[in-house]
């Protein structure tokens, strides 16, 4: 099943304080994001160019709570702002949950504004691999948020993905071949290498 990377999560304790990393360390503004009123968070939003973009997410103050724990396994977070997830997208959702492994969710119909799209959502919040495995999420339509999103001017150049068991991750995500991907061995990390207009930066 081929899968392509979509986007990366950044995970904070309040939206703001997430926005005021990245836009320090990288040195440009994101873009508006939105609400999502099924999972009680909302997120802002970076373009890294075609079919690619980075979301600061966090649990929204206002929003009521879900029943069931939220995606990303925001109801645990706490520290500093840094990288959690990353996201992939399949053209068959449910072709590639039959071949992913045991907890990584159930489909969920989601939407904010012109974009819908389905999610595959884990029941604990926690996807497999201790949460290093990547979310799955097929867009509904031709609309994608990185084709609405300003040009940045910053580009990924390497995600690396930390994990004891890297070896057997990299064979379960078999259909994924994009090259900036890197599965190393070791404690469960992730970290993205940019290229940014002032230079290159590392997104713990």
């Amino acid at each position: 099943m081929q899968l392509e990377l979509d986007h990366l999560a950044i995970s904070a304790a309040t939206l703001a304080e997430g926005v005021a990393m990245v836009e320090a360390l990288l040195g440009v503004a994101l873009a508006a994001g939105g609400a999502h009123p099924h999972m009680g968070t909302h997120n802002r939003l970076l373009g890294l160019g075609p079919g690619l973009y980075l979301e600061v997410i966090a649990i929204d103050p206002g929003a009521v709570t879900p029943a069931s724990p939220r995606w990303f396994d925001l109801d645990r977070f706490t520290g500093p702002p840094r990288l959690t997830h990353w996201i992939c997208r399949t053209h068959d959702l449910d072709s590639a949950l039959a071949v992913a492994p045991p907890g990584i969710g159930a489909p969920v119909a989601l939407a904010r504004g012109d974009y819908r799209w389905r999610m595959a959502v884990p029941p604990t919040g926690i996807l497999p691999f201790d949460d290093a495995h990547p979310a799955l999420i097929e867009w509904q339509g031709d609309l994608h948020p990185a084709n609405a999103l300003p040009d940045s001017g910053c580009r990924l150049r390497r995600l690396v993905v930390v994990h004891p068991e890297a070896v057997a991750l990299r064979r379960q995500l078999g259909g994924l071949t994009d090259p900036r991907v890197a599965f190393e061995t070791g404690q469960r990390a992730l970290m993205a290498e940019l290229q940014t207009p002032g230079g290159p930066r590392v997104l713990p």
